[in-house]
């Protein structure tokens, strides 16, 4: 998150510590699930280590000097101090407040921050059933919570139940793997299931997915179409595109694929005969982002080869018209239904 931007859940995590709640410790901290932000320039860069799964948000904490790392790739070191921003989905929260207690030292404090309308109360509640007390406070209408791994009242077999809440598990029948946090991870999303009955057998060369998910909609392309010799997934959360490259290696043999966690808003790096996706149109914080969405369109239409074609789902009443007015030179709505509209754009 660039610095300009407001993170309140952010500043509220390191409220203690400006209070005099809690002191910063000597050692390495973890901070999981980290974003950048004003509230951690303070902090000293060298003893701060990140994990985020997340690429622009990872890219935020590179650009501002900090270490950022694959997650678990610290092989087993416990931290005294461990900060956690956890994700709105319930699985995959209590699955981090878990691996936060069992990252931190015999008495090391684990610190929580979460919005109050993306769950803190609950939240709260969630860390005390597996840790025992829990200490609060509250602002910016966001509360952090805090508690010491070790003590006594927390629940150790529940933390270890918990622990594996959002481990890969399969999804559509067995057809892939999938895990919560994930974009609809638990089904095949509608919108991409109405873009992919509407491909045409025809796409062929070198394409690319762009927010692949954990890929049903590439896997969709290459059992749909013959033709194609590459297909590249780019995808910005990096937990989907592990899975990904898992649900999509019977194709391997046949098809060159490249894997690629990347930030599409930031343009792509090769150009393309096709290019099919299904944009978000939500940030992190579940908030509607359009902008997402317009900044995907551009992208596939400076990648595409002349005569290249776009092929994109979407909500109807998102406003990309004029995205895809600006950067292509024919388009057209295939179909619409159930709220979403399949769109061909093909490239000047």
């Amino acid at each position: 998150m660039p610095i300009g931007r407001q993170d309140p859940a952010l500043d509220t995590l390191l409220l203690p510590f400006a209070g005099g709640h809690l002191q910063w410790p000597p050692g390495e901290v973890l901070f999981l699930r980290a974003r950048a932000g004003a509230a951690l320039m303070p902090l000293p860069r060298e003893r701060l280590v990140c994990e985020q799964s997340f690429r622009p948000e990872a890219d935020a904490l590179w650009r501002d000097g900090f270490r950022v790392r694959e997650d678990g790739e610290d092989g087993g070191t416990r931290h005294p101090l461990v900060l956690l921003l956890p994700p709105r989905q319930r699985d995959e929260a209590r699955a981090l407040y878990a691996q936060a207690l069992s990252r931190a030292t015999d008495g090391g404090t684990v610190v929580v921050s979460l919005a109050n309308d993306a769950g803190a109360r609950t939240g709260e509640a969630d860390l005390a059933r597996i840790a025992g007390p829990v200490t609060s406070l509250s602002k910016h209408k966001c509360r952090v919570f805090w508690t010491r791994s070790g003590q006594a009242g927390g629940d150790a077999a529940l933390a270890a139940q918990w622990g594996v809440l959002d481990a890969p598990r399969p999804v559509a029948g067995g057809r892939f793997l999938s895990r919560p946090g994930v974009f609809a991870w638990d089904r095949i999303d509608a919108a991409s299931a109405l873009l992919a009955a509407h491909l045409p057998p025809t796409l062929a060369g070198r394409g690319a997915d762009l927010g692949t998910g954990y890929g049903y909609l590439a896997d969709e392309v290459l059992r749909r179409c013959p033709g194609v010799s590459a297909l590249d997934l780019y995808e910005a959360e990096r937990r989907a595109l592990d899975l990904a490259r898992g649900n999509l290696a019977a194709h391997a043999g046949r098809v060159a694929l490249g894997f690629h966690w990347h930030d599409v808003c930031a343009g792509l790096p090769n150009r393309y005969d096709f290019i099919v996706s299904n944009p978000p149109f939500h940030g992190q914080g579940n908030a509607a982002r359009p902008d997402i969405g317009r900044r995907f369109i551009e992208a596939a239409a400076q990648s595409l080869h002349p005569g290249g074609v776009l092929w994109l789902v979407a909500n109807r009443q998102l406003p990309y018209e004029q995205a895809l007015g600006t950067g292509f030179g024919t388009v057209r709505t295939v179909a619409q239904r159930d709220g979403f509209k399949v769109i061909e754009a093909r490239a000047c």
